[in-house]
Order: C-alpha cells, then structure tokens, then sequence
C-alpha cells in the first residue's frame, strides 16, 4: 500500500512541477527522475545543491539502478532516481544545510553534530581475523543509520554465514532472534547491530510509520541483545519523527512527495493509504 502511495503521489508531483521522468514497468510503477542542470525531480532543491557541491555526496548519486523493469534511456538509471529509494529520502533529509545547521536534527538523534557520511565501509570483524565490509546507509557523528522506506524485509541469511561474525554469539541471544531451521531473519540489523559494537556508536533504523511491520522486525533483534550498553544505544525513528526537527520547507517537500508529515501515524493516516490503494 505504501509502495502505491508514493509511486502515484510521484507522478502527480512530476505531473505538477513539470518534471521529465519515466515510468517502471509492472503492474505499480515507479517513477524515476532525470537530473536537469541544477534540479533533479527526486530530491528537495536545497539538498541536491549541496549534494552537487560534495564531491563524496555527488558519487552516491551514481550508484547503478540494476532493476530490468525501467524503461531503456540514454542516461543510465541510477537508484536514487527513485522515487521509492530510501536512499534519496535519507539524502534528502541529511544533506539539506539548513536542517544540519540549526542542532534540532542531531539532538534528536543523539548525535554528534557532523558532515554525514553516506554509504560506509564498516569493517564488523569476522572470524579469522577478517572483516565484513558491506556498507552502512550513514554514519553521522557517533552513529549509524539503516533507512528503509518500500523494501520488503531487512532480508534473509543463511545461518552458517550469520555465524562468521566475530562477536555474534557475544552480541546475541541467538535463540532469540527471528529465524528458520536454517537462516537468520532481519540479517541488516544484525549486522548494524554488530557494526555498532565494533565501532562503539550508536545504532538507529530509520523507517516509515506506516510500515509496523518493520518496526516489529526491529524489535525483535533488539529484544535479543545481550549486552545492556549496546542495547541503550540502539533506537528507531520514524520519518515522521524525523519531519518534527526539519525546515518548513522541507517538511512540505516531504508531505507533498512522500505523504511525511510531522509527529506519529494516525488512525485516519492509515484509511488514508487507501484513497491511493482502493480496496
């Protein structure tokens, strides 16, 4: 229902501002963005200036789209075309100067007030002496952020390449943990988890309130931390939450774009996913 929500309020924004962009095929489809000059219809005009002004911002925005359902073009599809990239909202939010600049953003995320660093090589120690470098969405400061937005999970994991990391059995009471007879659930967060504790930060999943099925997901890995110091700095916000600390105008690209308004979902909220999603 989400995922249907912003892929029409997408193409009602494109539609209104005039913005060129495509349609994804199938039987939802996503709108994606092309950049022009100085604009790109994906991103809040303040955020993609400062994005075009750092150079380590600038080359997230050419990570490769690898989906086969986007329709060919000269332009290479790039994921934070998106309109359902959680990538693009986090950037959205995190690189807009006057929302990193007035303090309300950091302290309520109990960090550090600093340059964010999108898409980082954790380095969560694996047996042998090894290390896992998948990225982390952003580190801001102390801390660690995983952004969710339309995906489905926070995916699945064989258990024996579950069990190479280091400190798993430290960190977890594995029988606590979502999981089958063979594989570990919500892997993503166990490995932030894990990154968190080898980097001593502090860990936030920041998702939509209109997806309790992640939040639940959360709560279960959460629940299963062994380690009470650990388990204190780790936390979840919603966008929603998020939208409280952030510029007026912001806050309207978010509402218009995204359906983001400030403070938690609502009753009505949710019969409101289905004026975009009939039943």
């Amino acid at each position: 229902m989400l995922r249907r929500e912003l892929c029409e309020r997408a193409r009602v924004y494109a539609g209104k501002y005039g913005l060129p962009h495509e349609l994804s095929y199938g039987g939802s489809p996503a709108a994606v963005f092309w950049p022009i000059g100085v604009f790109h219809g994906n991103f809040f005009p303040g955020s993609y200036g400062a994005i075009q002004a750092n150079a380590a911002w600038k080359k997230r925005l050419t990570k490769v789209h690898t989906s086969d359902s986007l329709p060919r073009s000269e332009r290479r599809w790039c994921e934070l075309d998106s309109c359902n990239s959680s990538d693009a909202l986090l950037m959205n939010i995190f690189c807009c100067p006057e929302a990193l600049d007035d303090g309300r953003l950091a302290s309520l995320l109990g960090a550090e007030r600093s340059e964010p660093e999108f898409g980082l090589k954790a380095r969560v120690p694996l047996l042998e002496g090894k290390f896992d470098r998948t990225e982390v969405d952003m580190r801001i400061g102390n801390l660690l952020v995983e952004a969710k937005l339309t995906e489905a999970d926070f995916q699945s994991k064989p258990k024996t390449f579950v069990n190479r990391y280091r400190d798993f059995e430290k960190v977890f009471r594995r029988s606590e943990l979502p999981q089958s007879k063979t594989t570990y659930g919500a892997y993503q967060l166990i490995r932030n988890v894990l990154a968190a504790h080898a980097l001593d930060c502090s860990f936030c999943v920041m998702l939509d309130a209109r997806r309790p099925d992640l939040i639940e997901q959360w709560y279960a890995v959460m629940r299963a931390v062994k380690l009470a110091d650990l388990r204190v700095r780790c936390k979840v916000l919603t966008w929603q939450e998020l939208a409280e600390a952030l510029p007026p105008e912001l806050r309207e690209f978010l509402d218009e774009k995204y359906g983001i308004r400030p403070g938690p979902i609502t009753p009505y909220e949710f019969e409101h996913l289905r004026e975009w999603h009939p039943i």
